[in-house]
């Protein structure tokens, strides 16, 4: 089990101007971190991944879809097909950092709602996209590891049950799904169990609390999902997910309208030593 700490608190584009709070991520247990990749070139991600090298932090990738006219499940072949091409330079931008994951609601625009419950026809859509996508991953030796996300910011897929029936059904290596504990806490009617069941096809799980603040803090039934986390096998990343008001753009897209903890050092520090008493706790610490 590996400990991650992803960079939204901070950014979406890393540079060497936050070496400093790299290095004390690193000081503070941290194995590794989350890189957004929204913009930048893939010569750019390189210089970032010999950056985290020297540090000694190893790296998952996230990003999001924001535009509808990349919508992967759009009835416009040409908006797919931008879609599957904006893809590609994020599992290129992906692989020159160093990553062998790259997470998030990467099924449809981020915020754009039809209006109506998904058909089955997107699905199909949804399907045809994500395979062009899952080859080019493994071309990259990248997995892409799908979110299910709360009903206020997508509409495709709410639910573990939903998204990993899906991934299913897409059936390719490379594609698989993404837990994260804040949108389970909204979706899920017992989000320990949406873990356990669709346990086969997780890849990456998020950790954040229920107000997106320090994990630990909050509602979130931590006991019963690390008890859960015990019986499946996993032994990948837990990244700490949260967000601030210091990025005016990213904060308007995550709802985010105020401060959710004292300091970001609350967040990673905190909710770091939380990680690990939990581990500790259900008997995974040795899986460390």
């Amino acid at each position: 089990m590996k400990i991650g700490m992803c960079m939204y608190l901070w950014t979406t584009r890393i540079g060497p101007e936050h070496a400093s709070v790299l290095h004390d991520i690193k000081a503070t247990g941290f194995d590794g971190i989350e890189v957004p990749i929204f913009e930048g070139t893939p010569l750019e991600y390189a210089e970032v991944g010999r950056l985290l090298d020297g540090i000694g932090l190893a790296r998952t990738a996230t990003s999001a879809i924001s535009y509808p006219q990349l919508n992967l499940i759009s009835p416009d072949p040409t908006e797919r097909a931008a879609g599957v091409d904006r893809m590609k330079w994020a599992l290129e931008c992906c692989a020159a950092v160093g990553a062998d994951t790259l997470c998030g609601p990467l099924h449809s625009t981020l915020g754009h709602f039809s209006g109506e419950a998904p058909t089955a026809a997107e699905f199909e859509r949804s399907i045809e996209s994500q395979t062009r996508i899952g080859e080019e991953a493994a071309r990259h030796a990248v997995t892409v590891a799908l979110e299910a996300v709360n009903r206020f910011e997508c509409y495709l897929v709410n639910t573990m049950d939903a998204l990993c029936d899906h991934v299913r059904r897409i059936d390719h290596p490379n594609i698989r799904a993404m837990y994260d504990t804040f949108h389970a806490n909204i979706e899920e009617a017992d989000p320990a169990d949406a873990l356990t069941r669709n346990a086969d096809v997780i890849a990456h799980i998020h950790i954040s609390e229920n107000d997106r603040g320090v994990p630990g803090r909050g509602h979130v039934r931590w006991p019963e999902f690390y008890a859960a986390l015990a019986g499946t096998g996993y032994d990948q990343w837990l990244t700490i997910e949260s967000f601030g008001r210091g990025l005016p753009d990213l904060a308007a897209a995550t709802k985010v309208w105020r401060e959710f903890a004292e300091s970001s050092e609350a967040v990673y520090r905190d909710g770091y030593a939380h990680i690990s008493r939990s581990l500790e706790h259900a008997g995974l610490a040795g899986d460390r």
